[in-house]
């Protein structure tokens, strides 16, 4: 008897349980409210519960739960939910930027990269996409700089203005990397030094344009800039 207690107990145990969660339209009002009410917790819990009885087929609330779980700090989940949005191609810009952040999250750098690249393939005239992917290489310049390893930053330096030819961080970084080669060859190998003066002038001449005069912080680069092509000019004579 105190068996048959028990099974009929946990039949409807599990009939509640199943006739609280079964309702996939519900959960998904649910979420929404949650969503516009800013409690991302809550509107996660019931997304990602409506994406798993759904077999993940509402993009809209895929991006949306990947939205969830960037806020509430979940990035193998935002990773998750954002990758369904791009297979389904719903707002491919937000959920590519959505991934590349959860990826960045992780420190998973190399796919952190990959995705970023195929982005921009995608969508060639996004600035914010390609500005994020420039910086990916102007921070792996900075790290390799750090590191004394000169011909690893140039190289990422380069690669950064390859992708975007107006990268300030990136052309600034260049050219000053020339010039402290430079720099340090005045004394010793003047003609080596006027050969990496000469590749500093290239890339500080397209810096300065983009620098603004009334931008205290711009203003600070450029003066800095227009010093070094002042002493480059002064030695190349």
């Amino acid at each position: 008897m105190k068996k048959l207690f028990l099974s009929i107990a946990l039949c409807c145990a599990a009939l509640n349980f199943y006739a609280q969660d079964a309702d996939p339209a519900k959960l998904r009002d649910e979420g929404i409210s949650a969503y516009e009410a800013k409690d991302y917790q809550t509107a996660f819990d019931k997304f990602s519960s409506y994406l798993s009885q759904t077999n993940n087929q509402d993009s809209v609330v895929a991006y949306n739960c990947g939205f969830c779980a960037d806020k509430i700090k979940k990035p193998e989940d935002a990773l998750k939910y954002f990758d369904i949005a791009i297979q389904k191609k719903f707002n491919l810009v937000n959920a590519y930027i959505g991934k590349a952040n959860a990826l960045k999250d992780l420190k998973r750098n190399d796919e952190y990269a990959a995705t970023l690249k195929e982005a921009v393939e995608a969508f060639p005239d996004n600035k914010n996409l390609v500005k994020s992917y420039a910086n990916y290489y102007v921070n792996q310049g900075v790290l390799a700089q750090k590191a004394k390893k000169v011909a690893d930053a140039e190289e990422a330096y380069k690669q950064a203005i390859a992708i975007q030819p107006d990268n300030v961080n990136a052309l600034r970084s260049l050219g000053t990397l020339y010039y402290m080669t430079g720099a340090g060859l005045v004394q010793t190998d003047l003609e080596k030094a006027k050969v990496e003066f000469q590749s500093a002038k290239k890339y500080l001449e397209q810096l300065v344009p983009l620098l603004s005069a009334d931008n205290a912080k711009q203003k600070k680069v450029l003066d800095n800039a227009n010093t070094m092509l002042n002493y480059i000019n002064t030695i190349l004579k």
